[in-house]
């Protein structure tokens, strides 16, 4: 196939995500306010709570058996490397540009977690559908490619609102602790002459003592700090011992096990379940009625989500706090380190017998490396209040690049697996 036409089939589902974007960010203006943050707010908690859930029970339940994650085992593998390496992409970009610590945690989730739900589910059907389609039937490539994308979206989800989670929740508590202890350190007044002593209220954070020292005791602290040090070694046995329990400390189950998770959970006891499957899966199963009310509802996700991702992005034309060059960081890891690492891994995957000749299973593990940061990251900001406009301004960035990235990198995927 030539790259005219391959580019051609790459460019459609792009596309319809910007057409749909920009319907989102239109009905969001004030002076149309169908979409403003209320309604905004109201549309994303039934897009968490209901659509997506019931998005994972029927895509997985229909598309995803125990066959089938056995053949793809290597895609969970796949997209935890996505992650793992743009975490430590984040955190090269941010020695770089020196990142403020408010920023830490956007930045690792934006590097890290790529939008592996909704638009994955937007553009694989839309290149199967596609004449010139390098990947065989239509019918046959639309059944394998939702498999794929349900379960690369399934995958996402539990890995965002654990792994992702867990470190901007992180990075967003230092930040109130650094804010907390500027404050306290603040709370000292002085009177009189800087000679003077302290008359000001001390705080247990400030002082191990109760009352304020006079200037005659700082001698005192000074020759029992080191000795104080000293006693306080402990082995590093233990200091890993507590430092993973503060780690797991920052592990928030009620997040982990967010209606999506469960979503995911029901969706693989009814695929992988043989006698379960039976009873919901089919024309003929007597318990039908319930996938397909799943499914109806579930439909509505993709556009509901486009629309909000399109309703967010006005925040971004408003605000430019967030710097040109932590902006291109941003971009150039999403799109130009991640993606040409992803052929890498992925042809080496393939070499060592990890990965079937099957090319569109294939282009999406690679494609997985190529994608915009996820929705997910701005909905985590502003669960912690932390960086919410500025997560506003690189997802309008990121999201406006997608559409010529994206492009480019799903032509250039499709003509290497081709």
């Amino acid at each position: 196939m030539e790259i005219l036409d391959l580019f051609i089939v790459a460019l459609m589902p792009v596309l319809k995500t910007l057409l749909i974007t920009a319907v989102g960010l239109l009905i969001a203006i004030d002076r149309i306010g169908l979409l403003g943050p209320d309604a905004r707010h109201h549309l994303n908690n039934i897009v968490f709570y209901v659509f997506t859930p019931a998005l994972m029970v029927s895509n997985l339940s229909e598309t995803i058996t125990l066959d089938s994650m056995i053949t793809l085992w290597f895609m969970p593998v796949n997209i935890l490397l996505t992650f793992l390496i743009g975490s430590i992409l984040a955190w090269l970009l941010i020695k770089i540009t020196r990142t403020p610590k408010h920023l830490h945690g956007l930045v690792i989730g934006c590097c890290s977690a790529g939008n592996l739900g909704n638009l994955l589910l937007i553009i694989v059907p839309a290149v199967c559908d596609e004449t010139n389609s390098p990947f065989g039937d239509s019918s046959t490539c639309s059944t394998n490619g939702e498999a794929y994308a349900s379960l690369s979206m399934a995958v996402g989800a539990i890995y965002i609102w654990s792994y992702v989670y867990m470190i901007m929740r992180v990075f967003a508590n230092k930040t109130t602790e650094d804010i907390d202890t500027h404050d306290s350190t603040m709370s000292i007044t002085f009177s009189g002459e800087p000679s003077e002593t302290f008359s000001g209220t001390c705080t247990e954070a400030l002082l191990p003592s109760r009352d304020c020292p006079s200037s005659d005791d700082h001698s005192a602290y000074q020759v029992d700090l080191p000795r104080i040090r000293s006693v306080g070694k402990v082995s590093i046995l233990n200091q890993i011992i507590e430092r993973t329990k503060k780690f797991a400390g920052h592990i928030n189950l009620k997040m982990v096990f967010a209606p999506s998770t469960i979503g995911v959970i029901v969706g693989f006891i009814i695929g992988i379940i043989s006698p379960i499957q039976k009873l919901m899966i089919g024309d003929s199963a007597p318990l039908r009625v319930i996938i397909s009310s799943a499914s109806l509802l579930g439909e509505a996700t993709i556009p509901s989500m486009t629309l909000i991702v399109g309703a967010n992005l006005l925040k971004g034309l408003r605000r430019s706090e967030v710097g040109l060059i932590l902006i291109v960081g941003v971009i150039a890891v999403r799109y130009i380190v991640l993606p040409l690492l992803g052929v890498v891994i992925v042809k080496a995957a393939h070499s060592w017998g990890m990965v079937g000749s099957n090319s569109l299973y294939q282009f999406i593990l690679m494609l997985q490396y190529a994608l915009p940061p996820a929705m997910s990251v701005g909905t985590i900001t502003q669960l912690f209040g932390a960086g919410e406009s500025e997560c506003s301004v690189i997802m309008l960035w990121t999201y406006a690049v997608a559409s010529f990235s994206l492009t480019f990198w799903s032509t250039f995927y499709m003509w290497l697996v081709s």
